[in-house]
């Protein structure tokens, strides 16, 4: 397999490139630029040190319970595996089984080509999540390579970019970080169970209360038992300003649930004509669909769509070797 660096332009999204020069060129009325720079390009840090405070939180929330003492071992990464074998398209250790696979379709500019990863956990929280530069806010990005490095990553995707907004539950190795339920959220649980569910009925606490591990605030959800989602080509996920429409044959990401503990990751490259043109919401849904999943999800897109392996990038977003910042991911330690 040969890894690859990648980058992006967002559809629809004012990228943090050229918000200094095209979109503050266009707001340039007073406050208008301040606040175009303000939003999407000033880091706003609210936990400058995440990995200190999830452990303190781990910590506090030890009151002699097993999950607690589970949720602890697993956060650091370390595991209990003894032994591990690697390959270039594989990872096989006592806690996960990782296998990538690459499928072309099409042909000529209709050509795409997409990055298959069949997860089998042996502990859900197996699968971790981490900030870029290890903090916590709004417009702070980083390389998924990077921060999968930091975080000693044998695989990665991107997350669901929560630093473009300032909504969404965001709960993270099993500790709080946002709750302003607004749109249809994917929660992991501690039991290898995960389920779409609508953020705006419960409380990021209660969640917690029930088990969930990890989530992800973006969608929307691809299938429902197994079937493609009616209207998902409609979806607005944001309705801020710069992000209103993610539709039309685009480069994704999306989670996919097979079984308990057995996951499915897909990104789909795109915007590169004769290489891969990327797909329709419908299009990724099919796709999960024809892997096994019976529950999908789509995550954030576009020259985000990044799955790193083993220390470098397994796809190429838009054909170009580069790699676009990202707010966080989702890991499996080596």
């Amino acid at each position: 397999m040969t890894f690859q660096q990648t980058t992006e332009r967002k559809p629809g999204r004012v990228r943090r490139a050229v918000i200094a020069g095209a979109v503050a060129l266009t707001l340039s009325a007073g406050g208008a630029t301040a606040w175009a720079l303000d939003r999407f390009v000033v880091q706003h840090v609210e936990i400058s040190d995440v990995s200190a405070y999830e452990a303190s939180q781990a910590a506090t929330a030890q009151s002699g319970t097993a999950q607690s003492s589970t949720a602890t071992a697993s956060s650091d990464g370390s595991g209990t595996a003894t032994t591990a074998v690697t390959t270039d398209t594989s990872y096989t250790s006592d806690s996960s089984n990782i296998s990538i696979s690459t499928v072309t379709t099409g042909s000529g500019d209709s050509t795409v080509t997409y990055y298959v990863a069949d997860v089998v956990l042996d502990d859900a929280t197996a699968l971790q999540s981490a900030f870029a530069n290890d903090s916590f806010g709004e417009n702070i990005t980083e390389n998924t390579s990077a921060i999968a490095e930091a975080n000693n990553a044998i695989f990665a995707i991107n997350g669901d970019y929560y630093g473009f907004r300032d909504t969404g539950i965001v709960i993270r190795n099993g500790v709080v970080f946002r709750d302003e339920g607004a749109r249809q959220g994917l929660a992991f649980y501690r039991d290898g169970t995960v389920k779409v569910y609508d953020e705006t009925s419960t409380t990021a606490e209660q969640l917690v209360a029930d088990g969930v591990w990890n989530t992800l605030s973006f969608g929307p959800s691809l299938l429902d038992n197994g079937e493609v989602a009616s209207g998902i080509e409609d979806v607005e996920v944001d309705t801020n300003f710069g992000n209103h429409s993610i539709q039309g044959e685009q480069p994704r990401t999306a989670v996919g649930i097979i079984d308990e503990n057995h996951l499915v990751f897909v990104v789909v490259d795109g915007r590169s004509p004769g290489y891969s043109a990327g797909v329709t919401m419908t299009g990724l849904a099919e796709i999960m669909q024809g892997l096994g999943a019976t529950t999908a999800y789509n995550i954030d897109g576009g020259g985000s769509s990044t799955m790193y392996f083993n220390g470098g990038l397994v796809n190429n977003p838009l054909g170009e070797n580069k790699e676009r910042g990202t707010s966080d991911i989702l890991y499996i330690a080596g």
